[in-house]
């Protein structure tokens, strides 16, 4: 209302996140958390860590937005979801958070605006799901993969250090920059595969996009066209870090093994080169 107001006009196509209402599209709230699960199971597959997310331990940092359809999709995989934080403390269930515990954490922090040290205070959860107080997840348990979703700069080389000798295999960042650099170089140092947050955590930007196609076209796609396409989109992002990193390596002479990380990198800078050179500023 208030673009309208300024610019005397209504166009649904500038501003995303809309309601469904006046433009908006389906599964945007869900989108980067779906996204992020959707570009670990291509890594997942891809690197042949497993045949797919169905039994993989996965540690989950946050408990907003990300995080929790992050960890609704997991379930839906199969995965285990042992984590969920806040900025006090961390949840730890050995046994995975069932999709009751999901819904009822969700309840917690949406509706109540509680706290997690709240969630353990009844006794149906009594020794299955533990809160650890000022503590983080990355030091918690034997996991797989390790989602960091809460916040910048969260997941420090300690932090990767304990991931690395509890066996994790992946990270994929749902956070923007939660990695600390140092931690990054570790878990390449020690073949951890890496899912940047450039790449990882598009999924929210990219259903944006969608709403903006459909904006422009006057249409409204249903939540499972909308999460058709960003799948595809997420396995597209994915394939242009592998795309990425093989080229790199072919140009070092296979004197370097790059990551998608750097395949990330390689591939955004490309974009941004093309669309200037396209668009005549170089």
């Amino acid at each position: 209302g208030q673009y309208k107001r300024l610019v005397g006009k209504f166009d649904a196509g500038v501003l995303t996140g809309k309601a469904k209402s006046y433009g908006g599209s389906e599964i945007r709230p869900e989108a980067t958390g779906y996204g992020l699960v959707y570009f670990l199971n291509e890594m997942v597959i891809r690197k042949d860590i497993a045949p797919s997310l169905k039994g993989l331990r996965c540690a989950i940092s946050g408990s907003g937005n990300v995080s929790q359809f992050a960890a609704e999709k997991l379930q839906k995989f199969g995965a285990l979801v042992m984590t969920l934080s806040d900025s006090s403390g961390t949840l730890y269930c050995q046994s995975g958070f069932t999709e009751e515990d999901l819904e009822k954490i969700c309840h917690l922090k949406n509706k109540l605006g509680g706290r997690l040290s709240e969630f353990t205070q009844s006794q149906e959860f009594h020794g299955r799901i533990v809160y650890f107080a000022g503590q983080k997840p990355w030091q918690m348990g034997q996991f797989d993969v390790a989602l960091p979703c809460a916040t910048q700069n969260e997941l420090d080389y300690a932090d990767a250090v304990a991931l690395v000798e509890s066996g994790c295999m992946a990270v994929g960042e749902g956070a923007n920059m939660p990695s600390t650099p140092e931690a990054i170089a570790y878990f390449e140092d020690h073949k951890v595969h890496f899912g940047p947050a450039k790449a990882a955590n598009a999924g929210g930007v990219a259903v944006s996009g969608l709403e903006m196609i459909q904006n422009a076209q006057g249409v409204q796609w249903s939540r499972q066209e909308v999460e058709e396409k960003l799948w595809k989109l997420m396995v597209n992002i994915y394939d242009q870090c592998e795309e990425g990193a093989r080229i790199l390596t072919e140009k070092s002479g296979g004197k370097h093994q790059y990551t998608l990380r750097n395949g990330a990198d390689a591939m955004g800078f490309l974009r941004v080169a093309e669309a200037m050179e396209a668009q005549g500023y170089v």
